[in-house]
């Protein structure tokens, strides 16, 4: 699935930022190099940039350049990667801020204590302006000009107890920091600090059958000191982004399963249990919603795989505050659902599909019970010319229809080539 995520928050394939693709991971060529540097230039035409209403869309062609540098280094018990890319999108028909700028980094390093236990770290660090669904479900759908500063960290152990048992604690933070302040703004909206603790225990129950059993504790502090709509003394203690701050607790119950050499499964059931600990006191003091994440791999060539799968949870949302409203939306209950093809047509042509719908639902506020429901679809065919270029062409189609007023389609086309050496 990582190969596949093109970059705030569910079951997650794609989004306005999400290009069909296909990435298999590490080339030969860069395999056989400590670094390897890339470089990829493409035109586009895009409907709707901003993701305006139907009625305010504005449309554009533009150029895309983005050079990246990988660092691998391969020890005897430890694996270490750096990755670094830079985004320039030009829009031609915008009268300013003409053109986009994305900064993206990446560190991992695995390390093997010893056979039993392994010590995994990894971090992210980006700096974007388009919306972001690498971790699958949405919490803002629509792009803005204002960027944001969005990191990753995650630090796993695992321990193998027994040849029959296994336990694996881990710990991921979540960072947002919009540029845009002010009351309303989607900084006192989203900027906010969320930490995931979780216990996991492993039992090889058969041969090709792993059973799962996972608590998660997760905070999400708001850290905006704006308000969450105008900035009226009598509202400000309704409209303080802290209102939104929860607490969860998810128990789960699961499975990983092998059915053949090509065909694995995941699947992870349970229940997640949400306190709202800053809440007014006309809101609920806590909820309770199902948990699912889901899928499935079938790898049914060299080059060629199937995934499908579906994720379920409750997350944050850009929506807030309504004037008109005593109490402000609290957050979201989402689904998604989302598959992806890659398809080796040729040994130097290769096609993809990727797909993903996901249907929100609001909590709290006047907006409580309303729904959104977003599409995103990609295709992409990639030809590789030689060992150090390819050609690629895609599109793409968005679609948002929303109970509150900002529904939006966007398509997108492209074409360019990389080159990597």
């Amino acid at each position: 699935m990582k190969k596949i995520i093109a970059s705030a928050s569910l079951a997650a394939l794609g989004a306005a930022g999400l290009q069909a693709a296909y990435a298999p991971g590490l080339s030969p060529l860069e395999k056989s190099k400590l670094w390897s540097v890339s470089g990829l230039v493409r035109g586009f035409y895009d409907d709707n940039p901003t993701d305006s209403v139907r009625s305010q869309k504005q449309d554009s062609w533009g150029l895309e350049v983005s050079p990246s540098l990988a660092v691998n280094v391969a020890l005897d018990q430890t694996l270490i990667g750096f990755n670094y890319v830079y985004d320039l999108r030009f829009y031609d028909a915008r009268p300013r801020n003409d053109a986009d700028h994305t900064h993206q980094f990446k560190l991992n390093l695995n390390h093997t204590i010893s056979e039993r236990y392994k010590l995994e770290v990894s971090d992210s660090l980006d700096y974007v302006e388009e919306p972001d669904l690498s971790t699958g479900i949405a919490a803002r759908t629509l792009r803005t000009d204002q960027p944001y500063l969005h990191n990753f960290g995650r630090l796993a152990f695992r321990a193998e107890l027994t040849p029959l048992l296994g336990l694996e604690a881990s710990y991921q933070n979540d960072y947002w920091d919009f540029a845009e302040h002010g009351s309303g703004s989607l900084s006192a909206l989203l900027d906010r600090d969320e930490h995931l603790g979780v216990l996991k225990a492993r039992w090889q129950a058969l041969p090709n059958t792993v059973g799962l059993l996972s608590y998660k504790f997760g905070i999400v502090d708001h850290t905006s000191k704006d308000s969450t709509a105008a900035n009226d003394p009598v509202l400000s203690p309704i409209t303080d982004p802290t209102r939104r701050d929860t607490t969860t607790h998810t128990v789960t119950v699961g499975a990983d399963q092998s059915f053949t050499s090509q065909l694995t499964g995941h699947v992870e059931v349970g229940a997640q249990f949400t306190d709202y600990p800053n809440r007014l006191a006309v809101d609920p003091e806590s909820t309770v919603s199902p948990y699912v994440d889901a899928y499935t791999t079938w790898t049914y060539n060299p080059g060629c795989y199937l995934r499908l799968g579906v994720m379920h949870k409750r997350n944050a949302t850009d929506v807030a505050f309504q004037p008109v409203s005593a109490t402000p939306t609290l957050d979201q209950e989402s689904t998604g659902i989302y598959g992806a093809v890659n398809h080796r047509i040729t040994p130097k042509v290769t096609g993809s599909l990727i797909g993903q719908f996901q249907h929100s639902t609001f909590k709290g506020g006047l907006d409580d019970g309303r729904v959104e429901l977003l599409g995103t679809l990609g295709v992409n065919c990639s030809y590789q010319v030689n060992t150090f270029i390819s050609a690629d062409a895609g599109y793409n189609y968005d679609r948002l229809d929303s109970e509150i007023g900002r529904s939006f389609t966007r398509n997108r086309i492209y074409f360019g080539l990389r080159a990597t050496y």
